[in-house]
C-alpha cells in the first residue's frame, strides 16, 4: 500500500536565519544541511558581499565596514541587494529549498524587503540570538571580522522582528539549534 507522506501539506521552502555577526548562523546552516532530509542551498549576506567587486567596499555607494564595527551601506549596495533577494526568491520558486543566513541591520524594514520578495513562498523565520560578549569573543577568535561588529549587531538586528522561532547560541551548540529548527520544518 502506498501513502502520501505530505498529502497536500504546505512544505517549508525557505528558512531565514537572522542574527548578528558571529552569532552562530553559519554553523547552524551547515548543521541544518546535514540533518534536513532534502537538499537545501545555503545563501547569505556574506555570499552577496563576496560576489561584489572589491570597489564596492571602497565606495560610499557600496558597503563600508567602519573601524568600530559599524556597517554602512549605500545606494549601489541596496540596488544589488534587491536584485540578489529577488534571485534567491526565484530559486525557491523554481523548486530549490533555500536557507538564508542574514544580518538584518535595518531590523523590521529588512524583513519587509524579504517578505515582499518571498511573497507566497512558505518561510520559516528564525531569530538567532547570542549574548554580545560571547559573540564578541567568537569574533576575536575568527579573526576575519572587524572587531566591534558582533557587539554592535547583537541586539539591533532583532528590533521589530517577527519570528516563528528563536534559538540562542550563547550556550547551545549549532547542532542542537539546527535540530530545534528542523523540528519546525514541514
Amino acid at each position: 500500500m502506498l501513502r502520501c507522506l505530505y498529502c497536500g501539506a504546505v512544505m517549508t521552502e525557505v528558512i531565514v536565519l537572522n542574527g548578528g555577526s558571529s552569532s552562530g548562523k553559519s554553523g547552524i546552516v551547515r548543521c541544518l544541511q546535514a540533518v534536513l532530509p532534502d537538499p537545501w542551498l545555503a545563501l547569505g549576506t556574506d555570499t552577496l558581499v563576496e560576489a561584489m567587486p572589491a570597489s564596492m567596499q571602497a565606495s560610499d555607494a557600496g558597503i563600508e565596514f567602519a573601524p568600530d564595527g559599524q556597517v554602512i551601506v549605500g545606494p549601489e549596495f541596496r540596488t544589488l541587494e534587491a536584485a540578489w533577494i529577488e534571485g534567491v526568491a526565484a530559486m525557491a520558486r523554481a523548486g530549490a529549498r533555500v536557507i538564508v543566513d542574514e544580518v538584518f541591520l535595518g531590523g523590521a524594514d529588512s524583513q519587509k524587503r524579504w517578505q515582499k520578495a518571498l511573497g507566497e513562498l512558505r518561510v520559516l523565520w528564525v531569530g538567532v540570538r547570542c549574548d554580545s560578549v560571547v559573540a564578541a569573543g567568537r569574533e576575536v577568535a575568527r579573526g576575519d571580522r572587524v572587531i566591534g561588529m558582533a557587539a554592535s549587531q547583537a541586539d539591533v538586528v532583532h528590533r521589530g522582528m517577527v519570528y516563528d522561532l528563536e534559538v540562542d547560541t550563547t550556550h547551545a551548540e549549532s547542532m542542537e539549534c539546527a535540530r530545534i529548527i528542523a523540528a519546525h520544518v514541514s
